[in-house]
């Protein structure tokens, strides 16, 4: 006999089960992007190259071949293999709800440096960024981060808690974006938002209640700039709104009184773009 209590073998495997369930959620807290389902933004993630795809997954009773015979080409020309499988399977394994009868697999997204992406670098155009506080919608964060990657926003900032990050409906919503999108992921937004003000950009904040119109920036959108967009309903913290040089809202002319997050966050960076062109947006 030992004298070891026979509960302390259990009680550490009880805690290493722990311990890797910390982890586990701990890497969730990243940007994530490990599935990506949907044509386009499978495709986009092959074409983006920059992350490896370790597997791919296509139904085997697809009506319409065209785009997955691209993507097909494209998984073989990266040697990356692929599976068919039944659209019952596959649409199991599936998280969004029309993975349009193709899935991947690949490393998690890479995760960009918050003073990289906020910090000017001579010779390159000034940083131009966008930061979430609190939108918990997969639907809303994808289709705002397909408006900004077209609007030619350089960098996203993600608040680590308090908002949703790249799952399978938001990979599928921002239609490839995610793949040419550099996102950091912070710690907390208030302290953030600070954080890039020191390195020289504006924090202009989108709020309905507020009297400045986003059309009246004049020329601060040729500035550095973090445009910070609020959720639905709750609109900017308390704490993020402190941190913001100045917020302004979009004019609505008909009867309802707010837009969506993903429409805002449309117009708004369509509206800094415009600025940095010295006109329309070509």
């Amino acid at each position: 006999m030992t004298g070891r209590p026979p509960a302390r073998g259990a009680a550490a495997k009880s805690g290493a089960a722990a311990t890797r369930s910390a982890r586990e959620h701990e890497r969730e807290r990243g940007l994530g992007g490990e599935q990506v389902e949907g044509r386009q933004a499978v495709r986009e993630l092959l074409l983006a190259g920059r992350r490896k795809v370790r597997e791919l997954w296509v139904s085997t009773d697809l009506e319409d071949a065209g785009v997955i015979a691209d993507i097909v080409d494209l998984a073989a020309d990266q040697r990356v293999p692929v599976v068919e499988v039944s659209r019952r399977k596959l649409e199991a394994q599936a998280r969004s709800e029309a993975p349009q009868g193709v899935l991947a697999k690949a490393g998690p997204l890479p995760e960009a440096e918050l003073d990289d992406l906020a910090r000017t670098v001579k010779g390159s155009p000034p940083p131009f960024l966008v930061a979430v506080d609190g939108v918990t919608d997969p639907g809303n964060l994808g289709a705002l981060l397909r408006s900004a990657e077209g609007a030619g926003v350089s960098g996203v900032i993600l608040p680590k808690h308090r908002a949703v990050h790249v799952t399978p409906t938001v990979a599928k919503a921002a239609a490839g974006a995610v793949e040419h999108l550099s996102m950091a992921v912070v710690p907390g937004l208030p302290a953030a938002l600070s954080r890039a003000k020191q390195l020289g950009c504006w924090i202009v904040g989108l709020d309905d209640a507020a009297d400045r119109s986003l059309f009246d920036l004049d020329d601060l959108g040729r500035e550095p700039v973090v445009l910070v967009l609020g959720a639905e309903g709750a609109g900017l913290s308390r704490l993020v709104r402190s941190r913001c040089d100045l917020v302004v809202s979009i004019p609505m002319r008909g009867h309802l009184s707010s837009l969506n997050v993903a429409a805002a966050a449309a117009l708004a960076c369509y509206e800094v773009a415009r600025q940095r062109t010295g006109g329309p947006v070509r």
